[in-house]
Formats: C-alpha cells, structure tokens, sequence
C-alpha cells in the first residue's frame, strides 16, 4: 500500500510518496512558487532526479505536475494514481472543531477554511489544496487530514486559558493551541517504542528546535502544555520569530515605529527572533559559526535560546511532577550537540546528566545522550512526521499496509 503524504502551504506542495509495506520513502520533493512562477524538485529512493521550471498559476497545477513526474519520465516511480491507496495532508490549525485525524469531505475543507482566522498564512491555503487535490486526485482514493492541533487538545483549561476576559474565549476562541503535536507525538511514541515502556507512565519534555521551535510537557503519552500560543509565534526565540514579548512592548513599538497591526505582526515575525538579535542570521548554523568567531550578538542568541529552553524543561518538571526524559528533534534539536550541551549544562539538581562523549558532534541520528545513571534520560529523536501522517491515514482508512 502506497500513501501520498501532502504538505501544503501558501505558495509551496510538499510530498512523500510512503511505501507501507516497510515504511519506506519512495520519492518526495516540493512544488515551489504557486502563484508567482513554479518549480519542480523530484528526486527518487534510487537517487533519481528530476527539476523543472514551470507555471504553477494555482495548487491544481502543481498537483498536476506532481502527478506527471510521479507517473511518466525518467524519474517516475509509479505507473498510475491508481497504485496509490490514500492521500494524506498535514493541516496546521484545527482549533477546537478538530480533535483527531479526519477523512476528508467538502465540510470538512469548509470548516478548515474558516477557521482561517486562526492560521491566516497556512489554512486557507490548506483549504485551496485540498480542493485542488479532489480535483486531480480520482474520487475513489480516500484523503485524510492531519492537524497539528490535535495532540494539544488534552491541555487542561488552566494550561490554555490566557489571562483575558474570558469573553475572548466564548466570541472569538482566543486560546493556546500549540503546534507542531504531529511531531511532538511522533518522537513521543518512538521514545516509548525504544524503551518498551508505556507512555501512560512517562513524563516527558519534547523539545522541537528548527526554525521554528516548541517545547511540550507530555504526561502519559497526553499534551498538557506546550509553548506555542494562540499562534506559533508565543513562546521560546526562533529563526525569525520573537517568541514571548510583553505585549506593552510590543505597544510601545508599534507606537514609536509608526507601524499599522499588520506590520507589528509582520515585524514580529519575519524580522525578530535570531535574525533581529544578530542583525545579520536567522539559520542556526550561521549563528554558531558567527558566536564562535567572537561575533558577541551571535553568541547572545544562542545564549538566550539555550535559557529559554531549559527554563521549559524545569517549569514543565515542575507541573508534571517528575521527569522521566528530555527529546531533542527538529533540525537545531537533531543537529546542533552545542545546543543542546548548553540547555543540559547545571542540571544536576533535576537529574540530568550529559554524556559529552554521546553528545559531541552527534548530528541526525536516534541516541541517548545522558550517563547511565542520569536520572533524567535525555534523547535525540528525529522526526518523521510525514510518516506519522501516513500511519494515521493508513488507520483512519482501515486498508491494508500489504495490499
């Protein structure tokens, strides 16, 4: 049984073609520039590849060209759609209306669609792809979509409830949601799976670093709390993010900046984080490279990343009462050992104790990384979420992985 995983955003279609027999990648790649002017990346579990400049006016167009170049030329892997048994589709806000993983219908889009308030930049374009891929896709394959909501709908009240009058709630949902939970859910399960224990009896802090980072206190397999906010721009500094900002400063700014709501929001999104603090990067890499050539901005990015993260990791021992693990994942998570030596570093006192020699110069590979008699295991877990997403489609439809 062969799944198509889809990630759509505004302007971008990204995919993996999942074997489920053994969970292999048989090709993925992205459509790039919808709406401005299109390319292609395509590239094979063989190492075929395949690139292509091309127009892409809507998401039909891309879903088109993806499945050309799945189906015909030299980097084909498929000989029809036919081959395919499901789609599934990553969705980034699903709010309260959307509590699990759901079999797609024209409601369903409907009710993704207006929840767009909520995800201005992803769901609409959610919505424009999913109706793009009904129209490309033949009706009798099942589409299934994904929320990355879901896993943070266990939080209690008292974890994502803000401190404004509770009207904002009741009129216009105004309330923590948290992100990437397909993640968070995904190295979870998989930490649970190499240790052979039962997440029901676990307490784990999930750290998700990239771009754009989440932390997440999981207790018995259940989000209770987690970083993200209203939107993904709440909580810890990412690549071009703010995270948490009073938000009087944030005021204060506009104000003397002379900035319209939008451009505040934009400010805080596109222009803060580690871009704003360097003056100069917002990938992580260059921000290590540049504080290790002394550049002082650089090293108080890092600095005040490592802080963040590990102020988390003890309020979320604190309200779990207990810690059994810490994952890294994510691309800073999976690949930056300074990173995370740092967050690690004079954590004796909650149990944690890192094993430099595990830890140094370990990128993107499943491993311990604390001494065996660290109270707290502390893990690197990639992330698979697009295998999550077919798993969870391969379920929700009842078909068989063999067939």
């Amino acid at each position: 049984m062969k799944i198509l995983v889809v990630n759509a955003g505004s302007s971008s279609l990204k995919y993996q073609l999942i074997d489920m027999k053994d969970e292999s990648v048989i090709a993925k790649g992205n459509c790039e520039r919808i709406g401005i002017d299109g390319k292609i990346t395509h590239k094979t579990f063989d190492g075929r590849k395949y690139e292509e400049e091309c127009s892409f006016p809507t998401h039909t167009e891309a879903f088109e060209k993806l499945v050309e170049v799945l189906t015909t030329g030299d980097a084909a892997v498929i000989s029809s759609m036919s081959e395919i048994g499901a789609v599934g589709h990553r969705i980034v806000q699903g709010a309260e209306v959307f509590t699990k993983t759901t079999i797609v219908t024209d409601e369903v889009i409907d009710k993704i669609d207006d929840l767009a308030d909520l995800a201005p930049v992803h769901n609409h374009a959610h919505a424009l792809a999913l109706r793009a891929c009904k129209k490309v896709i033949p009706e009798s394959v099942p589409q299934v979509v994904v929320f990355d909501t879901a896993f943070h709908q266990t939080m209690p009240p008292k974890a994502y409830m803000f401190g404004m009058p509770y009207e904002c709630y009741e009129k216009y949902h105004v309330r923590k949601y948290g992100f990437h939970g397909t993640s968070h859910r995904f190295v979870s399960m998989k930490l649970g799976e190499v240790l052979n224990r039962n997440l029901a009896d676990m307490k784990i802090v999930s750290c998700h670093l990239g771009n754009g980072s989440s932390i997440t206190a999981i207790d018995g397999g259940k989000s209770v709390d987690t970083s993200m906010g209203f939107t993904p721009l709440d909580g810890i500094i990412m690549g071009t993010r703010s995270g948490s900002v009073d938000p009087s400063a944030v005021e204060f700014v506009q104000n003397k900046m002379g900035f319209t709501p939008s451009e505040m929001s934009d400010y805080l999104n596109k222009k803060s984080g580690f871009l704003g603090i360097s003056g100069q990067y917002s990938d992580n890499r260059d921000i290590t490279s540049a504080a290790e050539h002394g550049d002082k901005r650089s090293q108080l990015v890092t600095e005040m990343l490592t802080y963040e993260i590990k102020k988390y990791i003890g309020s979320y021992a604190a309200a779990m009462n207990g810690l059994d693990a810490v994952i890294f994942t994510g691309g800073i998570g999976e690949n930056a050992p300074e990173v995370r030596k740092a967050v690690c570093e004079n954590m004796e006192y909650l149990g944690i104790k890192l094993d430099s020699s595990a830890n140094d110069g370990m990128k993107g590979e499943l491993k311990r990384i604390s001494t065996d008699d660290s109270h707290v295991q502390v893990w690197v877990v990639p992330t698979n979420e697009e295998l999550l997403i077919a798993r969870d489609t391969l379920e929700i439809t009842g078909l068989d992985k063999n067939a």
